[in-house]
């Protein structure tokens, strides 16, 4: 690295004196020598000339899937078929009767005993097999038992050895119970996934806003029937529960409207790949009949142990369904809520997170908490996916105690399916606002009528927004982008009806669904749609924030911007919360940005867990941000600061190895700093970025 000035200063003398002037000399990339403020025009990183190498000649890029350095990949833009469900369940039993898949419980005690299903278990219960087949334990402490907490892992924990012989058995993961909230629980699971969850408030507040639908007084007689007499035949149970899932319980756009005369509801419900609802038990029998319940409280169902859960459920949730029936009689006195008895919050001066897909989860918040961030929100969750019970799409909404101002974003296309999100939310979560996504320009959102396709519905805008406010006191937020179309910016119509329909804030990307993250954001469209805001509602702005005099800047040019979001800067380098608030530009050194990995990777295996299975789930998220944070040049590199979003970084060398390591794009090399981290990767482990950013894709942008 010593010699690379020298090499760069032979290279234009001798350039200088054998070529005609009029030939400017090349830099080591083999491109003409421009002048700083010629590349920052061509939106080409300005790198110090003595750090400036050739680029790699072969190499994995994060376009294509790598595994380790030592690994070749002779079929890397091979596409490989889709393995079948069948081939998935035969993976997972196989995976079962491994030695590795040792029971938890088990695990937890080291009690072959301990476990109460006995020989009934689908787990393993060899203890000695298992410890044989276990992988050598990772450098480090266990994160649980650095927190003075009891490791929930036990002998499955891969830093078993740093266990104390003494220390008091976990019977559950009792650091998440003290540290996390919002998550799902069993009861309520069941009731979504049997399609008998109520949501009167919603359901009343969609109806008198006139958004219930051709169907809606149907529907209700049906579920009125079966309530009082029960449904005696499995093909009936079908036909409503199918009938439900068109009608209210999902978003409409998951199936299809109306079905051919030879394919039923059922089948068209599945071939959209949704999570098949499981079929009521709800076969009376002699026995349940002769117990002489009241059909007109609750469905009568065999199972007890359903009865069970619906019983409590109910009891809980009584005060709350008489409160409804009362609205039901009187929707124009009780429904519509002053915007001054709605709970508010003050986004002013704050620093706002954005919900990022995919990298924006849990430890990636803490993380940015640490450094700064005053509010945070959770990815992106699916409504329908939450309406039916998925533990994933429920997991997106999960609160670290750390974030004491924290929201949740969700994306539906329809009023009915928004206003029972929202409802179910308020009653089983924790949060502080609650934001609609209006903008998500993904293809497979759009497609299904959310996102940013309902900028091109203002009315369906306005029953999304009113029918979410009306149901719940939580402050309604909406993230929306300029437009649909390049050049069609329309929110400046709307800003004044937004607020009046009851959102408390609006966010706006300052680019269009077309442009998806393409040239620079409109900043003077967004101050425009500031100043033409109602009082009442605040306006955030959002778009290539990288360091503190951006900030600095968007907020003197518009001061009715009440703060701005910050997304894929936070990606970039997350200590640019650090910069707003201590008004500098930091140096920061590759040494420190490994620190602020290791801390991210101490709270993926708080949240993920420190077995195998959490280990590698949280290596996966590390890799995936670093598909981002690759994009960082340090601010003693450049020749003008501070770096734009919109550079593109030329292959440079950095002040130390670790430093050009961390510059590399190529994925072989995230995997050599996950293992810095998280010990050696398995045996035939591959990765490609799952969230790719076209920012630099003029191809796909037009």
């Amino acid at each position: 690295m010593d010699d690379c000035p020298k090499d760069i200063c032979a290279v234009t003398d001798s350039s200088t004196e054998g070529v005609p002037a009029s030939q400017p000399p090349l830099d080591p990339n083999g491109t003409t020598q421009r002048s700083p403020e010629e590349l920052v025009a061509r939106a080409i990183a300005p790198v110090k000339r003595e750090f400036l190498r050739p680029p790699p000649s072969s190499r994995t890029t994060q376009n294509s899937p790598a595994s380790d350095t030592n690994v070749k990949q002779p079929q890397a833009n091979v596409v490989q078929e889709k393995k079948s469900k069948r081939q998935l369940k035969r993976e997972r039993r196989q995976e079962q009767n491994s030695p590795l898949n040792l029971c938890p419980e088990i695990a937890k005690t080291g009690d072959v005993n301990a476990c109460s299903y006995k020989d009934k278990c689908r787990f393993s219960h060899d203890i000695e097999a298992f410890m044989a087949q276990k992988p050598a334990d990772l450098e480090g402490d266990c994160p649980f038992i650095k927190a003075d907490a009891p490791c929930p892992y036990g002998l499955a924990c891969r830093f078993a050895g740093t266990h104390k012989d003494n220390a008091p058995i976990a019977t559950s993961n009792l650091l998440k119970k003290s540290s996390e909230v919002n998550g799902l629980s069993k009861d309520v699971q069941k009731l979504l996934w049997k399609n008998k969850m109520r949501f009167t408030k919603a359901d009343a507040v969609v109806k008198s806003l006139g958004l219930a639908g051709p169907n809606w007084k149907v529907k209700k007689l049906v579920d009125k029937e079966e309530d009082e007499v029960g449904l005696d035949g499995s093909h009936a149970a079908d036909e409503t529960n199918c009938k439900k899932v068109v009608d209210d319980s999902v978003d409409c756009s998951e199936c299809p409207s109306t079905f051919p005369a030879a394919v039923n509801a059922e089948e068209a419900c599945e071939t959209d790949e949704l999570r098949p609802l499981k079929k009521a038990k709800l076969v009376v029998d002699e026995k349940c009949s002769d117990e002489g319940e009241e059909p007109d409280r609750s469905p009568k169902i065999c199972n007890l142990k359903d009865a069970t859960v619906l019983e409590k459920y109910n009891e809980k949730k009584s005060a709350e369904t008489e409160l409804a029936d009362d609205v039901h009689a009187e929707p124009d006195k009780s429904l519509k809520i002053h915007p001054r008895e709605k709970m508010l919050i003050d986004f002013r001066e704050k620093l706002y997170l954005a919900p990022l897909t995919t990298v924006g989860n849990l430890p990636f918040r803490r993380v940015c908490k640490t450094l700064g961030a005053d509010v945070t929100c959770g990815e992106m969750a699916m409504c329908t996916n939450l309406l039916q019970g998925q533990a994933s799409e429920w997991a997106l909404l999960r609160r670290h105690s750390s974030e004491d101002l924290f929201g949740v974003q969700i994306c539906g296309a329809y009023a009915d399916t928004v206003a029972r999100t929202v409802e179910l939310i308020e009653k089983e979560c924790t949060v502080d606002f609650i934001d609609i996504n209006m903008g998500c320009p993904i293809d497979i959102v759009v497609d299904k009528g959310a996102g940013s396709f309902l900028l091109t519905k203002p009315l369906r805008m306005k029953g999304i927004i009113q029918a979410a406010s009306g149901t719940v006191d939580k402050p309604i937020t909406v993230k929306v982008r300029t437009g649909y179309f390049g050049g069609k910016n329309r929110i400046d119509s709307l800003i004044a009806d937004i607020g009046s329909w009851g959102a408390t804030a609006v966010t706006i990307h300052g680019r269009s669904r077309q442009q998806r993250y393409s040239k620079l954001a409109d900043w003077d469209y967004i101050y425009q749609c500031a100043r033409k805001a109602p009082s009442t509602l605040q306006v955030l702005g959002n778009g290539d924030i990288f360091s503190y005099l951006d900030w600095n800047n968007r907020k003197t040019d518009s001061p009715e911007l009440s703060t701005c979001m910050i997304a894929r800067g936070a990606l970039i380098k997350p200590w640019l919360f650090t910069e707003i608030k201590e008004q500098r530009h930091w140096d920061i050194s590759s040494q420190e940005r490994l620190n602020i990995l290791k801390e991210y990777v101490r709270f993926g295996l708080e949240h993920w867990g420190s077995d195998k299975k959490g280990v590698e789930t949280t290596r996966h998220f590390v890799l995936e941000w670093l598909s981002y944070a690759c994009r960082y040049i340090p601010v003693g590199l450049l020749d003008v600061i501070p770096q734009r979003l919109n550079w593109r970084p030329p292959s440079y060398y950095g002040r130390d190895d670790l430093e050009t390591l961390m510059a590399s794009d190529s994925a072989a090399d995230w995997i050599r700093i996950s293992e810095m981290l998280l010990g050696k990767v398995p045996d035939g482990f591959t990765f490609a970025p799952k969230h790719k950013s076209n920012a630099y894709d003029l191809a796909e942008n037009g």
